[in-house]
């Protein structure tokens, strides 16, 4: 019964980078910056794909959603972040921790299922471009972007609760910045193997068959392209697919070292370092890599421009 008791309530440290003093004041003002461009570049793909009827397309409906879920991905991490960084007080709420962890996870699963998609729809621009706006039917494209979002909510539902209920003993000091699966199931006071177990299946579902269907849809996308034999149609192909390509290198290789390899194969430091990017480096670099190596977005953006200058 004391365990039980043990599970539920009371502040949670977050140690993140408090060995490190003078560190954090540079990850203070880094981190904000980068927060700022995050919010800025990720409203700007919104809003450009709202406004300009050319990008009204399955490709900008799906990084609509990709910036979307950037915003609030970073939101969720950032401000906690932050907060803790500028000060003494490394403390998060039980209920802000829980809240943080649901949040987190949820956005960055549906993250990991929204990529996949994203590679699927470039298979079909590519290598089925005379059915691409059959099969890419703007209520298809809705259905694929609810699939993605409600996995997020049921893997959360699922493995959040599991991780929460785990009795702790006392134990509230996180050696990490955010409340996340990998540091909150070390704290439990039980025996962990099974939940360990139940994180490595859930990881090979949601982050390991994910990359595999990527490969799997690029595969086809090279076959294609290969086969034509013409440095138009790679160049066409580097420019659909480069941007998101390099998206989901920078996503999948930090988040995949975290999630799969044994907890003990890197240090604290190291670990809170890889979360970072994919938390907070990652979000800011997407509306860079996409507007820079697109030219609907460039197109969209001075189109945008001249129209405000004109008025």
């Amino acid at each position: 019964m004391e365990k039980t008791n043990e599970t539920f309530g009371g502040d949670f440290i977050l140690l993140g980078f408090s060995d490190q003093p003078q560190l954090e004041v540079i990850l203070f003002v880094v981190i904000l910056i980068s927060y700022l461009l995050t919010l800025v570049g990720n409203t700007a793909i919104i809003l450009l794909a709202w406004v300009d009827t050319k990008l009204h397309t399955p490709m900008y409906f799906f990084l609509t959603n990709l910036s979307f879920l950037d915003l609030c991905f970073t939101t969720s991490v950032v401000p906690q972040l932050l907060w803790n960084l500028k000060g003494p007080a490394k403390t998060i709420t039980y209920t802000g921790c829980t809240i943080q962890l649901y949040v987190s996870l949820s956005l960055g699963t549906t993250e990991c299922v929204l990529l996949t998609i994203m590679a699927f729809d470039r298979y079909v621009a590519v290598c089925r471009p005379l059915n691409y706006t059959v099969v890419m039917h703007p209520t298809f494209c809705k259905s694929l972007a609810g699939i993605a979002w409600l996995s997020g909510v049921g893997n959360t539902l699922i493995q959040g609760t599991i991780i929460l209920r785990l009795p702790r003993c006392g134990h509230h000091h996180l050696h990490h910045f955010l409340c996340e699966i990998p540091a909150m199931i070390k704290l439990a006071c039980v025996d962990i193997h099974p939940n360990e177990v139940q994180l490595f299946v859930g990881t090979l579902v949601l982050i390991l068959l994910p990359m595999a269907l990527i490969l799997v849809s690029y595969g086809l996308i090279v076959q294609a392209v290969i086969k034509i034999k013409s440095f138009q149609a790679w160049r066409k192909a580097l420019g659909t697919c480069g941007s998101h390509l390099i998206v989901v290198s920078l996503f999948f290789g930090t988040g995949s070292v975290i999630y799969i390899q044994p907890k003990r194969s890197y240090s604290h430091s190291q670990g809170k370092f890889l979360t970072l990017f994919y938390t907070v480096v990652t979000p800011t670099l997407n509306p860079l890599i996409y507007t820079l190596r697109n030219k609907d977005v460039k197109g969209a953006l001075r189109r945008l421009l001249r129209n405000e200058h004109n008025l």
